[in-house]
């Protein structure tokens, strides 16, 4: 874990080349702790967590440009709000532009915080675009690596995932803070392009520098999945899971991982295990949108095995319902639909599928998503006539599109034979913003 001691301080900043516009030297180590904690996907309590290092961060420089440019991004890449639906979130990021704009900000921080804004209002290509000029010149800005790499993700550009860390990699020297993560995140846009090899020797090296890389140990159980090397990746995980189990951020997501292996097998009863033990848990805890789908696509999967989940998906659905209305990613919105068509409430599954047509039919530009409007609905009649029996016979109907909806091959591999729907990551954002 990071310390106090650690953390860079406004000189430390200049000297790597990265200046920040405050005279603070508290509110530099702060934005160091909150960068680091999200590079590492851990709460860190000796810090205060990424939420109390937010909160010491503003009260320590109130007009930090490149505080509220990564307060906003992470509430933003979080992909559980938008400035559409959260008023405090919109007031936010107009108030990060507005303070940018009174500051003689470098051209470096100007570009962070419009790639922010232009994230905010849905153009997630255009805001990785900005954030990619910023690495041409700044190439070990780290907060700019992982905003570009966790975009690419949302779109699926996996080509891009990894070209854009291979650009800066060669300067990451070991010298330089957080240098071993940077393996991990580039092994991930290896692995994704089917670079097996080469992604699991970077994640490997991640991993011999520090074991508890929780992002490079989910590389590896990716590449075990894609290898099918079932019995290789529960000994991984098995073995590994004392250093990563406390990265509250990835720890569910490695623990999907680990059940999706078990459901291989066809051990349905360990996968459930799991499940209850830690899946489902997490997302009481967080209630993070990965957590969601995590537990939406894990009943989801069991279910189409013919397994029976019970009443599990009531416990589930109280998460998701709060974010019918949302429609950031069509990717969340299909485990959404997941969850509202699994514990069969039909009021829910109908307010996700009205509002996305709402949001649609207001879209800028181009509107492929209409194409995926029909399939989804008549998930709901098909729901209505097969009824619980029938479900738990032949399973939940798939989702039409889920499959390229989102960067991991792993979340959109079991639905790939059953669909040829095309879908892109970003829901449309209305014509008034």
């Amino acid at each position: 874990m990071a310390t106090a001691a650690s953390l860079r301080d406004c000189q430390a900043w200049n000297d790597a080349g990265l200046s920040l516009s405050t005279s603070s030297n508290e509110a530099c180590r702060l934005f160091d702790a909150v960068l680091t904690q999200y590079v590492k996907w851990t709460n860190d309590k000796s810090l205060g967590g990424i939420e109390g290092c937010l909160s010491k961060l503003k009260a320590a420089d109130p007009t930090f440009a490149m505080g509220h440019a990564i307060s906003n991004g992470l509430l933003l890449v979080g992909t559980g709000s938008s400035v559409r639906l959260d008023k405090e979130l919109d007031l936010a990021v107009k108030t990060m532009v507005e303070i940018a704009k009174t500051q003689p900000l470098t051209q470096r921080e100007q570009l962070h915080v419009s790639a922010v804004e232009t994230f905010a209002k849905g153009n997630f290509p255009k805001a990785s675009e900005l954030w990619e000029q910023i690495l041409r010149d700044h190439p070990t800005d780290m907060l700019a690596l992982k905003f570009s790499h966790d975009t690419y993700f949302y779109l699926g550009h996996q080509e891009q995932m990894r070209d854009s860390v291979a650009r800066v990699y060669p300067f990451w020297t070991p010298n330089i803070p957080l240098s071993s993560y940077v393996k991990g995140i580039y092994s991930f846009g290896l692995m994704e392009t089917n670079f097996y090899d080469q992604a699991e020797k970077l994640a490997k090296e991640a991993l011999s520098i520090n074991p508890g890389d929780a992002w490079s140990v989910h590389t590896v159980a990716h590449i075990h999945e894609m290898k099918a090397e079932i019995k290789d990746g529960l000994e991984f995980m098995q073995h590994s899971e004392a250093h990563w189990k406390d990265s509250d951020m990835l720890a569910c997501h490695n623990y999907w991982h680990w059940a999706l292996y078990l459901i291989e097998k066809g051990e349905y009863e360990a996968a459930l295990t799991i499940y209850d033990n830690h899946i489902l848990p997490s997302l009481r805890a967080n209630g993070t949108m990965l957590d969601a789908v995590d537990n939406c696509s894990m009943l989801y999967r069991l279910q189409m095995e013919g397994v029976s989940v019970g009443e599990r998906w009531q416990d589930v659905l109280p998460v998701t319902k709060k974010h019918s209305r949302d429609h950031i990613l069509l990717f969340n919105d299909a485990h959404f639909l997941m969850a509202s068509l699994g514990a069969q409430d039909p009021q829910t599954t109908q307010e996700l599928l009205t509002t996305l047509q709402d949001v649609i039919e207001y879209a800028e530009g181009p509107r492929p998503w209409k194409a995926l409007l029909p399939g989804w609905g008549c998930l709901h009649s098909a729901e209505r006539a097969m009824g619980c029996r029938g479900r738990a016979r032949v399973g939940v109907p798939c989702v039409p599109g889920v499959s390229a909806t989102s960067g991991r091959h792993s979340s959109s591999h079991f639905t790939e034979e059953q669909t040829k729907a095309r879908s892109w990551g970003p829901c449309p954002r209305p014509r008034h913003q």
